[in-house]
């Protein structure tokens, strides 16, 4: 996601900065190494090297943790209990599933627990690379004894089972006891490829290739990675979006802002071993492909037509991004576990050719759909606005024709009205953010003028967000459509539309992200340093709504709720333990223009009745059930029959799912983009319903 901060009338308020909650952006211009380049440079690793602090490190930590107590947002006593908190998340870091360390180490490891507060201040780093120390020399045990057990192949038909998230268990006993979880852990990836049609002379190569490189990959950390999981297990402590950048990350941050890039077009996390799309970017090569979508897993890629296919399940994060990325024009081929399969699942192998991603393409656009509502036909307006842009380069250069969310939303509600629309949708579902002054500006177009936003800053002052334009560009029926991804200032947008009854807001609960960071540089604070040094990213302000409720943590209700594919504690600002409370401040002088909660009973019983008809809705339903019950599911069966028998009933349910719906539209849906059959877009069912939704209230209304 990204976020911009907001601009003072006239002079820059805030440096402007994009802000991307991920780690790491998949979409950019690099050269994209060989498994042979890689190879390489792991070939003279050593098993017995003794990580150590450098000097500077010291320097730079004492810098952080002044940094994180005198301006963070948030006023925080570095103490005890804070200590402990940073203890749980560095292990945590190191070893979210209990894998590695045994039960006795975390018992050493106890005399740190109420210390890391006073060596966070003294600069005392040794605690921290010990424990790393400890972690790498289990690591190569447990390397070693997987290559080992993989050797002597498993029994596919007994009766057993395997826990992949550990995360809330306990830590092994004895090595005896890591033994066993981990010959169940090979079992189940062996399983896998077995049901995925390897034989076994080709599994124990994957998998063997699989942990020798992830063995690899923990040998070369060095003292600068240690570093930056250490210091990013205490800011995060603070906060969810507080975090120290390497030097490295920090180019890496650099390139991702960059207006013009070049990938593929995806922004990747890492759970649980897998490569995960965390978003797709609008107008990127996998946007326009339509064959990623989020929470897909990478778990295979390749160069060209006919080069190797990579397995990287358990690879770093960064590593995969340099098999992906590439020069424009170029091919990378995935293999890819569609978001709601299990791991058993077959992946698909899907072709992308890398390209630009311009802002140009990241722009509003528009398209008019009908809706038939009690025998009554309307023409509504669509806007579909993936992000709040705005080129400030050619803004600053005093280009009369620079590009911007206000600026094209404009055009096409003039382009929209000339069409004698009945009313307006805009679609921010998704949409991450990106600048705040986009979004007041874009307020400004639907009212006359007042307050937007509420920015408080540490210190406790106020500054108000105001449209400052009398001109309503736009004043009829207009609906706001949003889900659990869309944050920032597309929270502001729709929470500033919902307070002043300007518009109805339909969706899901967004995101919940009202913080304000910014980037601060360590070289300003340790200028006489030789080496090159990272940089901070840092709660600075919390957004307010002119209400004066927080958009933080609860993020904007819906008017018209749907159903969603994620509990509210399972994504979202409110999932994040370290996150900012929601809170309230004085509201701001406004004049709302309506108030929709006269019609929201028969809005929502209207809604509720229409997709009980609707078989998408249905399927919908079923695709949110299937999903949370493999997010939820603790266990998984070891038995080749049983594990090929689920397999095989879920492909089976999505065949018979695929010849419903071909035979309920008359057409092989395979062959087409998009179905309209009675005023129904299979395409997008939510929003053909939040079409009917703006009908409905275009009715009351005029009644």
């Amino acid at each position: 996601m990204y976020y911009n901060l907001i601009l003072k009338k006239g002079t820059m308020y805030m440096k402007k900065i994009m802000i991307v909650v991920l780690a790491i952006i998949v979409a950019f211009s690099c050269e994209a190494q060989t498994p042979q380049q890689l190879a390489a440079q792991n070939s003279k690793l050593d098993t017995t090297l003794v990580i150590v602090p450098s000097q500077n490190h010291s320097k730079e930590n004492q810098v952080i943790t002044r940094i994180l107590l005198r301006a963070h947002y948030k006023r925080s006593d570095l103490n005890d209990s804070l200590s402990s908190v940073i203890m749980d998340n560095y292990l945590s870091t190191l070893d979210n599933n209990k894998l590695y360390f045994l039960a006795s180490d975390i018992k050493d490891f106890e005399i740190y627990r109420n210390m890391f507060d006073d060596y966070l201040k003294d600069g005392m780093l040794n605690p921290a690379y010990e424990i790393f120390n400890t972690f790498k020399q289990r690591v190569t045990e447990r390397i070693t004894f997987a290559l080992d057990r993989l050797n002597k192949g498993f029994d596919f038909t007994k009766n057993e089972y395997f826990r992949p998230d550990r995360e809330d268990t306990t830590w092994a006993a004895t090595t005896a006891d890591l033994d066993e979880l981990w010959r169940k852990r090979l079992k189940n990836d062996a399983l896998n490829l077995l049901l995925n049609d390897k034989d076994w002379d080709n599994v124990v190569e994957t998998l063997s290739k699989r942990y020798k490189y992830f063995h690899k990959t923990i040998l070369q950390y060095k003292d600068e990675d240690v570093f930056q999981v250490y210091m990013n297990a205490f800011a995060e402590a603070i906060d969810p979006h507080t975090s120290y950048f390497s030097p490295i990350t920090s180019d890496n941050f650099r390139i991702s802002m960059s207006l013009s890039l070049e990938g593929i077009g995806a922004q990747l996390t890492m759970r649980n071993d897998y490569t995960t799309i965390a978003r797709i970017i609008p107008g990127g090569p996998a946007d326009k492909s339509g064959l990623l979508h989020n929470d897909d897993r990478i778990v295979g890629v390749a160069q060209g037509d006919d080069g190797e296919m990579m397995d990287v399940i358990g690879w770093r994060l960064d590593d995969v991004v340099q098999l992906i990325r590439g020069e424009k024009g170029t091919e990378v081929r995935l293999q890819v576990l569609e978001a709601d399969a299990p791991s058993s699942a077959k992946p698909k192998e899907i072709k992308i050719i890398r390209d630009e991603v311009k802002l140009e393409e990241q722009a509003a656009k528009k398209k008019v759909i009908d809706i038939k509502e009690d025998g009554k036909n309307y023409k509504l307006g669509v806007i579909d606005l993936p992000s709040f842009y705005v080129d400030f380069e050619a803004q600053q250069k005093g280009d009369p024709n620079y590009k911007s969310t206000t600026r094209d939303v404009k055009a096409l509600l003039e382009e929209l009205k000339a069409e004698k629309v009945d009313g307006v949708i805009i679609d921010l579902r998704n949409n991450g953010g990106g600048s705040l002054q986009e979004a007041i500006d874009l307020t400004g177009l639907f009212i006359k003028d007042g307050p937007v936003v509420q920015v408080r800053n540490s210190n406790g002052s106020i500054e108000v967000g105001t449209d400052d334009d009398s001109t309503i560009e736009y004043n009829g029926p207009l609906a706001i459509m949003v889900n659990r991804f869309s944050a920032s200032a597309s929270e502001i947008f729709s929470g500033a539309i919902q307070d002043y009854g300007r518009g109805i807001i339909i969706g899901e609960e967004t995101y919940g992200k009202g913080t304000v960071q910014n980037l601060l540089p360590l070289e300003r604070f340790i200028p006489t340093s030789r080496e090159k040094l990272g940089q901070l990213k840092l709660t600075i302000a919390k957004y307010y709504r002119i209400t004066g409720s927080s958009t933080q943590n609860v993020g904007v209700i819906p008017d018209i709720p749907y159903p969603s594919a994620y509990d509210h504690g399972e994504y979202g600002e409110s999932s994040q333990p370290s996150a900012l409370p929601w809170d309230q401040i004085a509201t701001s002088d406004f004049k709302k223009y309506d108030d929709y909660s006269k019609f929201l009973q028969i809005l929502i019983k209207k809604h509720k009745e229409r997709i009980k008809k609707n078989p998408e809705f249905h399927y919908l339903m079923e695709d949110y059930a299937f999903s949370r019950e493999m997010r939820h599911k603790k266990y998984f069966s070891l038995n080749q029959a049983l594990r090929k028998k689920e397999r095989d009933e879920n492909e089976e349910k999505r065949q018979l799912r695929k010849e419903e719906r071909e035979k309920l539209y008359g057409m092989k849906l395979d062959d087409v983009d998009e179905v309209k059959v009675e005023n129904l877009n299979v395409d997008d069912p939510l929003l053909e319903e939040g079409g009917h939704i703006l009908a409905d209230l275009i009715q009351l209304e005029h009644k």
